[in-house]
């Protein structure tokens, strides 16, 4: 070991060559491994759209003959024992697990999982619901009709081969995609380091965006989005993201798409109604959606609670209030049937439709990630429009092999053939030749100017080939011959012809194989179950340890709540049962509760611990209730503040959200109601703000001086502090502002600065301030309503 510290390892061959370091072997080696995983496992390939397994299980079952036969290949064959592909395929290309290959062909044949199943299968091979396939000794399968836009082409020389893992049969490095199944049917899969996720969309659309980007490489972003407006999901389903963030996602290659559930009303007697879900979002089954349900409407206590939380018991009484029951009609006729019963007719549609999409799958996230190994060989996420080019290249390119591969063969064939009109023309003295010539191959040879190819022909020849028919048909077949040779060498020479036949195979086989879409596209708003609250006066009341309760009304005296031993009055906020309770965490975090939401007022109320969930480490240290446009003053002890409002505080979870930046060991300080705003019409509006540091030094200026920071951050500075002092507080002011601290002997003292005298302290924001004559160590400074 030559360095303990670095852990380079290094050994000493015992024949004196070179010493291999440790850390660079595992390096390498685990680079190698990831490596194999991205490329030979995970990942699909741009060209073909196929992980290598799934190329193996077609070519296995094409070399197999379970393809489709006959002159226009529309003949299906018969379907064999799925155990005997797997058999196959694990023999001579996947030396892997039986059970994973076997997952692999199933997965190739559920309608449900791909936009067009490339096998198909006989016998029970799965559902939606996450039941599994039979065993493979139990189920059969041959290839469905349009996995010929795949293997049609394969022995034309249109793609390389390999040797297979021992030498023994050479495998396809891609298969000669006739369309890009990369987007056809997608892909999902998690490799090193890297993962893919691409979304199944519809033939017919994507077939129109290659025959436009083949007929103009100029094509507008906007115009291929028109052509591919979004996914097109096996289940159906409607996306609701808006045509903005679906193109971000294409354009960039990453993103996530809002897909939710459709359904339809069936009007029943006597007024009543039921609701029938008939299409999910993409990874959503019918019993996934049932047991959430089933979980809203009869809950479950958490792990580590003693009993159901407020927001469960909340969520269960408003579901029981709109759902009488629900069950599930799915058949062979009808692969998704929720049925929804609400408690009566009267029930509002929307609103049942509403709660469930918000508070189950129905309404869902689809991720996008263009990740695939391109024809470089490495594996890169892409846009959409790389995607189309680099597959219209590898096309361009089979089609090329293709027609170079036909080109030589239709060469050699006219060889062969001016070959044999030359001996029919002179059949007599060819016939002579062979009788009498001890090497007739030499003979013929030197006396007709024949290639080697063309001897060795005619001494094969048979007689009823010396026909006068035979003659006439070989002049057949050379004009022919030659017109497909001219077609192919004008295909090989103009890069435009080669375009054209193309964009004719492409619209040719979109005729064929090409359906309806599937996926709605319609944007819609994010489905929000919006609690119903009676709007009423309350006052918030919290304590110094953060308990917190609602009392019903407003005017009550502070005096009268009372508090646990050693525990005091935090402050007190009148405001309204449909406000806001942030509450500001110890490291600049912001955490809010619906003011309904809080326990009444009888007892000493609830911890506010148990209605959010605070960051390890971190301490509840300051309250503010109060509607969403109302407006505070955020200060930190280093000097620093802005203005913000409820709203822009306001997080969707209970983990809060990082809003105030706290510099090391810096604290917050108590925030300031600045306005109150009802419209764009201020009711109480703070014109002023008043900053003390702990030594006493005091400023003020205009509040239009501060700016309001939506996102939050450290702000701007208020005051100029010396190294050692720091901010006490900040307060938003109109007319007085109070100052609180300790006195003598540990003594409580406050002091009460009205305007004129504040006015004395005036001066730009950022300056040191003037000293105050308190009498006492500065501990907060507040408002004065």
């Amino acid at each position: 070991m030559s360095d303990q510290s670095t852990l380079e390892f290094s050994t000493e061959p015992p024949d004196g060559g070179e010493s291999l370091n440790l850390a660079q072997y595992a390096q390498q080696a685990y680079l190698e491994y990831a490596l194999s995983v991205v490329k030979g496992r995970a990942l699909p390939d741009v060209s073909d759209g196929l992980k290598p397994v799934q190329r193996r299980i077609l070519f296995s079952m094409d070399r197999m003959g379970l393809g489709f036969s006959g002159p226009t290949r529309n003949v299906p064959a018969k379907p064999v024992k799925s155990a005997r592909v797997v058999g196959d395929v694990l023999g001579k290309y996947h030396p892997h697990g039986d059970q994973s290959a076997y997952d692999a062909l199933v997965r190739l044949s559920q309608d449900f999982s791909q936009r067009y199943p490339l096998i198909d299968g006989q016998g029970n091979f799965g559902s939606r619901d996450g039941d599994g396939a039979a065993a493979m000794r139990y189920t059969e399968a041959r290839l469905a009709r349009i996995t010929t836009l795949l293997l049609d082409e394969i022995d034309m020389g249109t793609v390389d081969f390999m040797p297979n893992y021992d030498g023994s049969f050479e495998e396809p490095r891609q298969l000669p995609a006739r369309l890009p199944f990369s987007l056809l049917n997608g892909a999902s899969g998690i490799a090193v380091g890297m993962a893919t996720e691409v979304p199944s969309h519809n033939l017919r659309e994507v077939a129109d965006a290659c025959v436009a980007l083949l007929k103009s490489a100029r094509l507008s972003d906007e115009e291929l989005y028109a052509l591919i407006p979004g996914p097109d999901y096996p289940g159906g389903g409607q996306i609701i993201s808006s045509a903005a963030d679906i193109q971000d996602a294409y354009r960039t290659g990453r993103g996530s798409l809002k897909v939710r559930a459709r359904w339809k009303i069936e009007e029943l007697a006597r007024g009543q109604w039921q609701l029938i879900v008939n299409e999910l979002p993409p990874g959503v089954s019918t019993q996934k959606v049932l047991e959430e349900i089933e979980e809203l409407t009869n809950p479950k206590v958490k792990t580590g609670k003693k009993a159901l939380t407020q927001d469960q018991n909340q969520l269960k009484a408003s579901m029981l209030a709109l759902l009488d029951g629900v069950r599930d009609e799915s058949s062979k006729d009808a692969p998704v049937r929720i049925v929804i019963e609400p408690k009566t007719g009267k029930v509002p549609q929307q609103e049942l439709i509403t709660t469930l999409l918000a508070h189950t799958s129905l309404e869902s996230s689809s991720p996008i990630n263009l990740t695939l190994i391109g024809l470089d060989g490495r594996p890169v996420q892409k846009s959409l429009r790389q995607m189309l080019e680099e597959w219209i290249s590898f096309r361009q390119t089979t089609i090329a092999r293709r027609s170079q591969h036909r080109l030589d063969k239709v060469l050699d064939r006219i060889h062969i053939l001016e070959g044999r009109q030359l001996v029919l023309l002179n059949i007599d003295e060819v016939i002579a030749i062979i009788r009498a010539a001890e090497d007739p191959k030499a003979a013929l040879i030197a006396r007709f100017n024949l290639s080697d190819r063309q001897a060795e022909d005619i001494l094969e020849i048979r007689l009823r080939q010396l026909a006068r028919l035979e003659a006439i048909k070989i002049e057949q077949d050379l004009k022919d011959l030659r017109e497909e040779k001219g077609r192919l060498e004008e295909i090989l020479g103009n890069p435009n012809a080669l375009r054209r036949l193309m964009i004719k195979e492409i619209e040719a086989d979109a005729k064929q194989f090409a359906d309806e879409r599937r996926t709605l596209i319609q944007a819609e708003k994010k489905a929000v179950a919006e609690v119903k609250v009676v709007d009423e006066p309350v006052t918030v009341v919290i304590s110094e340890k953060g308990w917190v309760r609602g009392r019903t009304g407003h005017g009550h005296e502070a005096g009268s709540f009372g508090f646990k031993s050693g525990d005091a009055l935090y402050g007190t906020f009148e405001c309204r049962t449909v406000d806001t309770l942030i509450v500001f965490g110890s490291n600049g975090r912001v955490y809010s509760v619906a003011v309904a939401q809080l326990p009444g007022a009888r007892g000493d109320g609830q911890p506010i611990t148990t209605l959010i969930d605070l960051e390890s480490g971190t301490q509840p240290v300051h309250y503010f209730a109060g509607p969403n446009h109302a407006a505070l003053l955020i200060a930190g002890s280093g000097g620093y503040g802005f203005i913000t409002t409820v709203e822009h505080m306001t997080a969707r979870n209970r983990g809060g959200k990082s809003f105030v930046s706290l510099a090391d060991k810096e604290t917050l300080c108590r925030p300031s109601h600045a306005a109150f705003n009802s419209g764009s019409t201020p009711l109480v509006a703070a014109t002023h703000v008043c900053c003390t540091s702990v030594t006493g030094r005091i400023l003020t200026f205009e509040i239009a001086e501060l700016k309001m920071m939506e996102k939050g951050g450290r702000g701007l500075m208020l005051i100029d502090l010396d190294d050692k002092d720091s901010l006490a507080g900040a307060a938003a002011y109109t007319r007085s502002v109070r100052f609180t601290g300790i006195g003598r002997g540990g003594k409580e003292r406050e002091e009460t600065l009205e305007i004129r005298s504040l006015n004395n302290a005036r001066a730009a924001r950022g300056r040191k301030g003037k000293a105050g004559d308190f009498g006492f160590k500065i501990a907060d400074v507040m408002r004065v309503e």
